[in-house]
């Protein structure tokens, strides 16, 4: 085994003397092979200079590029569909929290636009890729929703995508609620599921709890309602839902007899 020799140890021995010239020889090796591969990268460097100079130019002008888009396009595209977009949302809201019978006229305009604004499928088509763009696919995917048309609220409900701690799970509850009245209720209870599991909050949560459980219900599969009924009654005990729990939870209890 090896020991460490203090720079100037003169060996005792013969032994000692072989050792320490095996260990210089192997140092000395080591730092040979250091320094080939130190020339070898050097001369490969000096002999692709050219090449590497054009990789890095063109990741450079792709960063910029890139950059650039970004400050002098994407954000005035953003900003521009942002504001076209107001007035759609005001007929939307106005449909929302008016009249019934004037909701259906509401949600047309809109979707197509009035007083020479863009509604939301015009926002849709010209500012594609936007923040505002995949919005408006929520909102369309609801006035359709409000309109009955179920497969079209399916299909932008579908084509909105959001980590929001609201809008993610109402998008999904959203096509739940589109395939319940398409009487494809399987499918309704898978995605008022994934609504449950999309963000927990104390107003989506309970209230795709509720319809998960009802929509088992309806399917036949009580244990899984009683599931999701008792969870509101211990997570959400001071929701709306929870006042109703019990009832359900009679019923579910009553298939199991």
């Amino acid at each position: 085994m090896a020991t460490y020799k203090k720079r100037g140890y003169k060996p005792k021995n013969k032994a000692e003397e072989v050792e320490l010239i095996e260990d210089n020889s192997t140092t000395a090796e080591v730092f040979n092979t250091l320094d080939e591969g130190a020339s070898k990268a050097e001369e490969w460097v000096a002999a692709n200079q050219k090449y590497i100079f054009i990789v890095v130019g063109a990741i450079a002008v792709i960063v910029l590029g890139w950059l650039g888009y970004q400050k002098f396009i994407q954000e005035p595209k953003e900003l521009e569909a942002s504001n076209e977009m107001f007035k759609a949302q005001q007929y939307f809201d106005d449909a929302v929290n008016g009249n019934a019978e004037v909701s259906d006229s509401l949600y047309t305009l809109a979707l197509n636009g009035g007083e020479g604004k863009y509604g939301f499928l015009e926002i849709l088509e010209n500012y594609s890729g936007t923040k505002a763009a995949n919005l408006a696919n929520y909102y369309i995917g609801f006035s359709y929703l409000n309109m009955n048309k179920y497969q079209e609220a399916i299909n932008h409900l579908d084509n909105f995508k959001s980590d929001d701690q609201m809008l993610g799970p109402l998008a999904l509850g959203g096509i739940g609620d589109a395939f319940a009245q398409l009487g494809q209720m399987g499918e309704a209870l898978g995605y008022y599921e994934k609504a449950v599991k999309a963000k927990n909050n104390e107003f989506t949560t309970p209230k795709f709890l509720l319809k998960s459980a009802i929509t088992a219900i309806s399917l036949e599969k009580p244990k899984i309602a009683i599931t999701y009924l008792e969870r509101i009654k211990e997570e959400f005990s001071k929701s709306v839902e929870a006042n109703q729990a019990d009832v359900h939870i009679g019923k579910a209890q009553s298939m199991l007899k």
